[in-house]
């Protein structure tokens, strides 16, 4: 849908409390589900802890996909975002302190699905708020500043496991606070300019207009490749502890937080940048074929790596360029929606890139791991990166 008011520019305040919030959003679920998460299945499930990480992997995804569906079509229906943010931010804090508490795997798992519900109430109407309220000529922009989420995520990993900063069965409400603390003000605070033109309805005889030129297969291909990508991103995001203490039995949770913090920050420059450049000459599918391709260089220097030295390096390849992949995508993926009215329904679909790979994912590593190792598998993730790149690729040859 083109923009009555192409140049009017949304503000530097709210874009800035906005992203603040979205990393927000990301300090809720990083350290958990790359650190806190795996350590405690571990002390719990001892050598089965791959086995009970990936069913607890499974269950949330599931509760992660349903929820974020049905949440987002709830703000669309109502017209209210704030309230439902809001209360997610609530219900996600306090089962954060309880699965801290969990002593058994049965109270755990059941703790993670109630947590994935209350995460997603908060961020599908916060991910649907950036369409209310950014225009297409600052979305790579917003791109740029989405790469702060992760980065942020994993300095708060690595900030609550640094030694003698908490009590393990405290970090996780050290990690609620904070949360809170990030995405309060932009409730309390940001007041957008109101964009009227990213909120015109689009009728059903319109989308199905549009649904039938090119815009159908540019949402299918951006769908696509954001799927396969997440692919290999979740499983490194699940089993990275993992695979690099196998490597090093010396390696701690708290290296793997600083590699995560490494990574993720080094990230968010080179996706401003991008991000800017996107902008400036309109090309916003360019930089993701890029960065897919260098995610496959970094998934199969890990896949040859038999050092802790190789096998870092080849994760920084990876985790730097598949994160400014992510954040680019999640604010370009705001241009292709056809309905402003179901921004937030259509979100969740297109959420299910990144919850789909966790029910995906497990079964990957179960399958793969045992007869073939970690090598294997990165293998296998280097050529999701490689078709996903492919499907971009021809995507941007046709804009």
């Amino acid at each position: 849908m083109a923009e009555a008011v192409p140049h009017r520019a949304q503000s530097n305040r709210f874009l800035f409390l906005y992203a603040l919030a979205a990393a927000g959003g990301a300090v809720a679920y990083v350290p958990l589900l790359t650190v806190l998460l795996p350590v405690q299945v571990t002390l719990l499930a001892g050598e089965q802890d791959v086995i009970w990480l990936s069913y607890l992997t499974f269950g949330g995804a599931i509760a992660a996909s349903l929820t974020n569906i049905a949440f987002g079509w709830l703000s669309d229906f109502t017209g209210h975002r704030r309230r439902w943010i809001a209360t997610g931010l609530g219900l996600s804090s306090m089962m954060l302190i309880l699965i801290g508490k969990a002593d058994t795997f049965e109270a755990l798992i059941g703790l993670i699905v109630l947590w994935q519900i209350g995460l997603n109430l908060m961020l599908s109407p916060l991910a649907a708020w950036a369409g209310d309220c950014v225009p297409d000529h600052q979305k790579g922009r917003l791109g740029g500043l989405l790469a702060f989420s992760p980065a942020l995520g994993a300095l708060a990993g690595s900030f609550v496991t640094f030694p003698n900063m908490a009590l393990p069965e405290t970090r996780l409400a050290l990690v609620a606070m904070i949360v809170a603390a990030m995405v309060l003000p932009v409730l309390l605070l940001g007041r957008p300019t109101p964009m009227p033109q990213l909120m015109e309805r689009v009728e059903g005889r319109q989308v199905a207009g549009k649904l039938r030129s090119s815009a159908r297969n540019v949402i299918a291909a951006m769908w696509s490749a954001r799927l396969l990508v997440q692919i290999a991103e979740a499983a490194l995001f699940a089993f990275l502890f993992i695979w690099l203490k196998s490597i090093s039995p010396t390696f701690r949770d708290s290296d793997s937080a600083m590699v995560f913090s490494i990574a993720l920050c080094i990230a968010v420059p080179i996706a401003m940048i991008s991000g800017r450049l996107s902008d400036r000459f309109n090309r916003p599918i360019a930089p993701l074929v890029v960065f897919a391709a260098l995610g496959a260089v970094g998934l199969w220097t890990m896949a040859m790596s038999t050092t802790l030295f190789g096998a870092i390096a080849g994760y920084l390849i990876f985790g730097i360029t598949i994160s400014v992949f992510l954040a680019l995508h999640s604010s370009q993926t705001l241009r292709v929606l056809p309905r402003p009215q179901n921004r937030g329904r259509d979100l969740g679909l297109f959420n299910l890139t990144n919850t789909v790979p966790s029910l995906i994912m497990p079964w990957l590593t179960l399958l793969l791991v045992p007869s073939f190792g970690f090598s294997g598998l990165f293998v296998l993730l280097g050529s999701l990166c490689v078709a996903a790149c492919a499907l971009l690729a021809a995507l941007a040859m046709r804009r």
